[in-house]
C-alpha cells in the first residue's frame, strides 16, 4: 500500500463536480481475504447524492453541446490512463474485492476497452431522413443525448460494470453519477482521479460513496433531473429500483440476476467444454452474474466429461488474490460463503454427491472449489444462483428436454453449449431464452457485443453500437413549407 502510484490512486472521499468531498461519518473497506482494513471511505449523506446529480445537471447544458470528435479524444485520455495505470488499478481492485491479481488486471484492461470502444463510436450516432409525405416537406431524425444518467453498481467487477455505463453515457452526451458498491468503492474513486487527470470536465464524471444504500437510492432514482436510471444487480433490488423510477418515468437499463445453463451435448469436443467451463464457472470465484450455475452434461458422455472436468478443477490454487499462482480468491464475505454451504447441503440432503471439494476454511471467506454430481432440476444448486466456486452437473438424454430444462428459469441472462453439429447449433440457439449465448465458447463479453438479458434477467444492452442506444433519445423533424 507504500507505492507512490498506489497512492495517488487511492481517494477516500466522494468526487462531486471536480472536487474530493469528505464526511462526518466514515465507512471502512476491507480486503475479503484477510480481513485487513484497506482504507476508511466518507460516508455520503442524501445531500450529497443531491449536489452530485445538480453538478452533472449544470455540467450537462456544456458538455452536451461538444463535439462527437472532442468527446472521444477526452475518453481516449481516459483510456489511455486507465491501461497505463492498469497494474495499480489492478492491485487496489484485489485488495478490496480479493479476486486474483492476474485477473483484476484482466478487470481494468477489459473496462477500459469500453472507454476505448465507445470513444469511437461517439463519433457514429448517425440520424436518418425518410422521404417525406408531401413535396414540400421533409422528414428528418436526430439522435440527443437523454441527460443526467445515475448508476448503482456491485462488488463483484467494481471497474468494469462502470466503465461500460459511464462510457456509453459520456460518449453520448450525457453526464454521470455513480454510486458504487460500499464493499469496493476504491475502484470508482480511482477511475474518478483518472478522468480528473484526463481532463474530463467537472461535474460531468461523480461518485456517490455511501452505505445509506435505500436513501441513496431513492435520490438516485426519483431526483427530477434525472433522464435515466442504470443499475447492474440483483433481480430483487432491481425490481424495487424499478419502482422507484416509475413515478418519474425515467429511461431505465437493468442488468439482473442469471442461472446460466451450460450443456454439452453427446458430439462435443470434451476437451474444449471442460476448458470453456473453466472460463465459465471459476472466474472470480463463481462469483459473476453470467457465470455458469447449471451444467447439463448427456449421459453417453457424462462420466467421462466429470471425470476430465475434476482433473482440472483439483488443478486450481485457492487463496490471497496478491500470491504467486491463485486462481481462486475470496467470496466477497462470509454471509456469502454461508449461503453457497447451504446451497449445497441442501441439494445433498436430496441426494446430490459431492465429488471434489465442498466445504468453506474455518471461519474465513474462502471456499473450495466443489464438484456436485446428481443434480437435478428441483435442488436448490440448480434452482436457485450460485455465486460461488461449486459446479452442480446434471444429466440430460433428449435435445428438446434440455432446452426445455435450460429455459425453465425466471432469468434469461446467458447460456452455453458445445456441440459440432451445426444443424444443432442453430437449433438450440435460436430456441434458448437468453440474451447471450456462448456455442463453444466460455467467454463471451466483449465491448463490442450487447451485453444483456430477458425475462427477469433484466432490460437494456451494454457495449456495442446498440449499448450507446440507451442513452439517445430520437428526435422527429418535420420540416415543411419548401
Amino acid at each position: 500500500m507504500q507505492s507512490d502510484a498506489l497512492q495517488t490512486l487511492l481517494k477516500n472521499g466522494s468526487y462531486i463536480n471536480g472536487e474530493w468531498k469528505s464526511a462526518q461519518q466514515k465507512f471502512d473497506v476491507t480486503n475479503p481475504a484477510t480481513g485487513e482494513l484497506v482504507a476508511q471511505v466518507a460516508d455520503a449523506s442524501e445531500d450529497d447524492a443531491h449536489a452530485a446529480i445538480e453538478a452533472a445537471d449544470s455540467a450537462f447544458k456544456s458538455w452536451s453541446k461538444t463535439t462527437a470528435a472532442e468527446r472521444a479524444a477526452l475518453l481516449r485520455k481516459w483510456f489511455n490512463l486507465m491501461t497505463d495505470h492498469a497494474e495499480t488499478l489492478g492491485h487496489l481492485l484485489t485488495l478490496e474485492q480479493g479476486k486474483p491479481l492476474a485477473e483484476a488486471i484482466g478487470e481494468v484492461k477489459y473496462g477500459a476497452g469500453y472507454i476505448e470502444w465507445f470513444a469511437e463510436e461517439a463519433k457514429r450516432v448517425y440520424g436518418d431522413t425518410i422521404p417525406g409525405p408531401a413535396a414540400d416537406k421533409r422528414v428528418v431524425v436526430i439522435k440527443q443525448p437523454v441527460g443526467v444518467v445515475t448508476a448503482i453498481t456491485p462488488w463483484n467487477f467494481p471497474n468494469a460494470m462502470i466503465t461500460r455505463k459511464a462510457a456509453a453515457a459520456l460518449a453520448a452526451g450525457c453526464t454521470f453519477v455513480v454510486r458504487p458498491a460500499t464493499e469496493t468503492p476504491l475502484s470508482a474513486l480511482a477511475m474518478a482521479e483518472l478522468a480528473h487527470q484526463a481532463g474530463i470536465p467537472a461535474g460531468v464524471f461523480n461518485v456517490v460513496t455511501g452505505t445509506q444504500s435505500s436513501a441513496l437510492g431513492k435520490v438516485l432514482t426519483q431526483h427530477p433531473r434525472v433522464a435515466k436510471f442504470t443499475f447492474t444487480g440483483s433481480t430483487g433490488v432491481g425490481k424495487i429500483l424499478l419502482k422507484q423510477c416509475a413515478d418519474g418515468v425515467k429511461k431505465v437499463s437493468m442488468e439482473l440476476g442469471g442461472n446460466a445453463p451450460f450443456i454439452v451435448f453427446e458430439d462435443a469436443d470434451l476437451d474444449a467444454a471442460v476448458e470453456g467451463l473453466m472460463l465459465s464457472k471459476y472466474r472470480n470465484a463463481g462469483q459473476t452474474c453470467v457465470c455458469t450455475n447449471r451444467i447439463y452434461v448427456h449421459d453417453s458422455v457424462h462420466d467421462q466429461f466429470v471425470e476430465k472436468f475434476v482433473a482440472k478443477v483439483r488443478e486450481l490454487k485457492i487463496g490471497n488474490g496478491l500470491d504467486e499462482g491463485v486462481n481462486i480468491g475470496p467470496l466477497i464475505h462470509q454471509k456469502a460463503v454461508q449461503d453457497v454451504k447451504q446451497l449445497v447441503d441442501d441439494s445433498v440432503a436430496q441426494g446430490a454427491q459431492i465429488v471434489y471439494g465442498g466445504t468453506p476454511q474455518e471461519d474465513s471467506t474462502f471456499f473450495a472449489p466443489t464438484v456436485v454430481t446428481g443434480v437435478t432440476q428441483q435442488m436448490p444448486l440448480a434452482a436457485e444462483e450460485i455465486f460461488g466456486p461449486v459446479s452442480a452437473i446434471l444429466r440430460f438424454s433428449d435435445e428438446s428436454d434440455v432446452i426445455a430444462q435450460a429455459n425453465d428459469s425466471e432469468y434469461g441472462l446467458a447460456a452455453y453449449f458445445y456441440s459440432r453439429d451445426i444443424g444443432r447449433v442453430w437449433r438450440v440457439s435460436e430456441q434458448l431464452e437468453f440474451g447471450m449465448v456462448g456455442i463453444n465458447e466460455g467467454a463471451i463479453s466483449n465491448p463490442a457485443a450487447p451485453f444483456g438479458g430477458v425475462k427477469q434477467s433484466g432490460s437494456g444492452r451494454e457495449g456495442s453500437k446498440y449499448g450507446l442506444e440507451d442513452y439517445l433519445e430520437i428526435k422527429y423533424l418535420c420540416m415543411g413549407g419548401i
